[in-house]
């Protein structure tokens, strides 16, 4: 089954393609829990949930009453009939983790429809699940936003790093490029070496650092040292406008 969390037309706030308009598809359901990012979500049951700054789409537990199942691909579809879109906007897949559903018929035929259209279609993944290039060629179409955890993520490293995973995506993708989140406290010669040991497995693929944030004083509390980092290391800083702006990851 395939669960939707929500849907909104914005701006890409995030990584290389920053600041472009994009139809996001959030969907519910990860592999992993991120606790060590130790952003919080109460639930409707009262329940304080620990996790990512989108806790709401992976913690099945607690928000499946808010998560819609898709039964076909045309209710996906039609929910781009429900905005005032440019032709072939950008279609940004988030999550949770959407590659969750990459072996998933109805997904794939989501995905086959969307490149007919002209769509650019970019996924925001942890990049520790495997895709099939040969039996489902329509990824091939796609860009691969690889947002690798590091140990701040609080996950373990044979599950969150996965060299061969990351090598496959990197080298069959339309475009691929590593996103980092990164809080202050984490910034050190322990920082750089992580990031290596992932960059390792796909060399030319360009590298952005974003601050960890749950909200706009924590953004700006991360920002400054992070793009010292970058500025040392030459990495690209990327900004989380989304939360900038609004203060807020849900729906904007």
């Amino acid at each position: 089954m395939i669960y939707l969390v929500e849907h909104f037309y914005s701006i890409q706030g995030e990584g290389k393609y920053v600041g472009t308009p994009s139809l996001f598809f959030r969907f519910g359901g990860c592999n992993m829990k991120c606790e060590g990012f130790g952003c919080k979500e109460t639930a409707s049951d009262g329940a304080e949930v620990l996790g990512c700054d989108t806790v709401y789409a992976v913690n099945k537990e607690h928000f499946l009453q808010n998560w819609i199942p898709i039964n076909k691909a045309q209710e996906l579809l039609s929910i781009l009939s429900l905005y005032d879109l440019p032709e072939a906007v950008d279609i940004v897949l988030t999550g949770g983790e959407p590659l969750i559903y990459a072996n998933d018929e109805i997904f794939v035929d989501f995905l086959e429809v969307l490149v007919e259209q002209g769509h650019q279609i970019t996924f925001e993944t942890n990049g520790s699940l495997a895709v099939d290039f040969e039996k489902y060629p329509v990824y091939k179409e796609c860009v691969f936003a690889l947002s690798i955890k590091l140990s701040n993520s609080g996950e373990p490293l044979n599950k969150r790093l996965r060299g061969n995973v990351i090598y496959n995506i990197a080298s069959n993708a339309k475009d691929a490029f590593f996103k980092f989140s990164i809080d202050k406290e984490s910034i050190n010669i322990a920082l750089e070496e992580e990031i290596e040991s992932v960059t390792i497995h796909s060399p030319q693929t360009k590298v952005y650092c974003m601050p960890v944030a749950g909200s706009k004083k924590e953004l700006e509390e991360n920002t400054e040292p992070l793009i010292e980092f970058c500025k040392a290391k030459g990495y690209n800083f990327s900004d989380r406008l989304h939360i900038r702006i609004w203060d807020a990851n849900k729906g904007v």
